[in-house]
């Protein structure tokens, strides 16, 4: 964990020396934008929401921050997750946004009357399509995916990326 934080520290000091315009203010180089998510099943519930925050460091790299909350509810099963990360893009051309993104999550769910919580870490690589400067699909890959821990079924999801 230790490793990972310096890591990301190094990267934060060495790109914010790197800005090619430096005439610009701060906030005109950050866009918000997130996630948000509803499902409604047959005895079940999910609702989920991510703002996210990023620095356009330059045309092809930024940084952000993001918080995240999902409630799942299925029978006797409930499921709270609260999150942070550290989310970094990189566009290599206009079209393709590459992705890694470091999350820690912090559990509390019940399943009949017992209840637990814990915190995992996820790390993501990604890729995938992107149209414009603002919208971007694809797919992400939990490099510490761990099927007894993680509240996710695969360590593959879906991407869908919006900013304004």
């Amino acid at each position: 964990m230790k490793k990972v934080l310096l890591i990301c520290t190094f990267l934060i000091s060495t790109i914010a020396f790197a800005q090619e315009n430096s005439e610009t203010s701060f906030w005109d180089e950050v866009r918000f934008g997130g996630g948000f998510g509803l499902g409604f099943g047959n005895n079940s519930t999910t609702i989920a929401i991510s703002p996210t925050a990023i620095y356009d460091f330059n045309s092809q790299f930024s940084m952000g921050l993001s918080l995240g909350y999902q409630y799942a509810k299925r029978g006797d099963f409930k499921n709270n997750v609260f999150s942070t990360s550290i989310l970094s893009l990189y566009s290599p051309i206009q079209e393709i946004q590459l992705s890694a993104e470091f999350e820690q999550l912090f559990v509390n769910q019940s399943f009949q009357g017992v209840d637990d919580s814990f915190s995992y870490p996820a790390l993501y690589v990604g890729a995938g399509y992107r149209v414009g400067r603002n919208i971007s699909i694809g797919f992400r890959y939990d490099l510490l995916f761990d099927k007894n821990r993680s509240i996710y079924a695969s360590a593959i999801s879906p991407v869908f990326r919006v900013f304004f």
